[in-house]
Formats: structure tokens, sequence, C-alpha cells
């Protein structure tokens, strides 16, 4: 989604969003991460061009049904109207500030982290990445990821994997580490 449009859901003025997808990537009852904050799907239903209201097209952004339908014009897949709303702040943004790490803390990182590198084709690339991401900080991911021989989406993927856990933060460009993210190196450095 648009900046300018998760804007406006936080701002409560959309609450529709319309896309053409072979199945749909949000559920009824789900939530979807995004720069903004947390979304509520309140609800997603398959629907027909036809159906779709002068009203569903304001309740989306858009100033009328035709514009809706111009953007959805040469997609593929079925048309699903999914309701949301702001449901707020990303969690995240906490923990990652959150420095001050107990034993208990570290230790659950670390369980999290081993299980990440055991189940990957690639060997360890946990430590690694953040030791990565904390030399070369605001860099590509490809940059990154080529200078350890790694595929950029297989490292955006995991990237995101250390990011749930509140070790790093994305950045325009790149990455960075979180304060929580450098309180844990230093401990697995000592």
């Amino acid at each position: 989604m648009r900046r300018a449009d998760l804007d406006r859901i936080v701002a409560g003025e959309v609450d529709l969003a319309f896309r053409r997808q072979r199945r749909p990537t949000v559920k009824t009852g789900g939530t979807l991460m995004t720069v903004v904050g947390v979304l509520a799907i309140d609800a997603v239903d398959r629907v027909e061009p036809s159906d779709i209201t002068e009203a569903d097209a304001r309740r989306a952004g858009f100033d009328s049904r035709d514009a809706v339908l111009a953007m959805l014009e040469g997609r593929e897949g079925d048309l699903f109207r999914i309701r949301l709303h702001y449901a707020g702040e990303d969690p995240r943004k906490q923990l990652r500030q959150r420095a001050d790490l107990s034993r208990e803390e570290i230790e659950e990182i670390r369980g999290r982290l081993g299980r990440y590198d055991g189940a990957s084709r690639h060997g360890p690339w946990t430590t690694a990445t953040l030791r990565l991401i904390e030399a070369y900080p605001e860099t590509l991911a490809a940059t990154l990821a080529e200078k350890e021989g790694w595929d950029k989406a297989w490292f955006k993927t995991n990237v995101r994997k250390l990011k749930a856990l509140g070790l790093t933060e994305s950045l325009k460009v790149g990455y960075r580490l979180s304060p929580r993210g450098r309180a844990f190196l230093e401990h697995v450095e000592r």
C-alpha cells in the first residue's frame, strides 16, 4: 500500500481496499504490519466489479467507482474487497528500544536465532547478518547480501525475522541495528 493511503487509514478516512489477487494475502480477523503500524483486517470478501458502489469507492479513498475500476484494470486474479482499520503502533518499535536485556531474554533470543540457523540451507546466518548490518548501516540489501554471497530476496526475508525480534530497523535505504540488537551483540561477544 502507498504511504498516502496508509496515512488516510490511520486518520480514519479510508476503511476499504480493493485488490485483484489469485488468493487473498490477508484474512478476516488477521493483521497486517505496515510502515505506519498495525492494520486490522475486518473482512475479506470476493466481489464482482458490479458490486463496487460509489460509496465503496470513497471509503477506499477514490473519487469515483470508475477510478477504482481503472486502478484494477489489467490486473489478474479474483477481486477482493478488504475492510480494515488502524489497530495501533507497530509493537516492534517499543521492543527494539529495550536495550536492558535480562538473562532470560538473551537466552530466548539465542534460542530463536539458533532455530533459524539450524533450519537454514545456508548454515548459520543470524549473527553474521547482525554483524554485517552493524558494520554497514544504511547499505542496500543487495550490497549486503552480495558481501556474503547470499541471494537478495533470501537476505531480505531473513532480515525481517531479525526485525520481528526487535534486533534491526529498516531505513529508507538499508538497515541498522536497534538498541536491542546492539545490546544483544554485546552479550554474544562476551
